[in-house]
């Protein structure tokens, strides 16, 4: 069973951001941030990425690229992700 939402919590400052369950772009789902058009959703070459649905440009994914991804939502846990020259450290969680 897949969540309909879930939080990343941004370590260094406690910062949340909330994504809900949407239909993207080609009809495919994914998961978009509740205060912008920002995704995260599953590339068939890379596996669960925040991203633009249209290239190959990532903005964030999981940690640990050793684990299995589940194929319905993505992997809970610690996520790394770029904005820049800047890089953040969050957790995914499940609600």
């Amino acid at each position: 069973m897949s969540p309909a939402c879930f939080e990343l919590h941004r370590q260094i400052d406690g910062l949340i951001y909330r994504f809900e369950r949407h239909t993207g772009p080609h009809g495919r789902v994914g998961f978009k941030r509740t205060d912008g058009e920002h995704w995260i959703f599953r590339h068939e070459r890379l596996g669960w990425i925040a991203g633009h649905w249209d290239s190959d440009e990532v903005f964030g994914r999981p940690w640990d690229q050793a684990q299995v991804q589940p194929e319905a939502a993505p992997p809970e846990g610690i996520w790394v992700s770029r904005k820049g020259p800047k890089s953040y450290v969050y957790e995914l969680i499940y609600l």
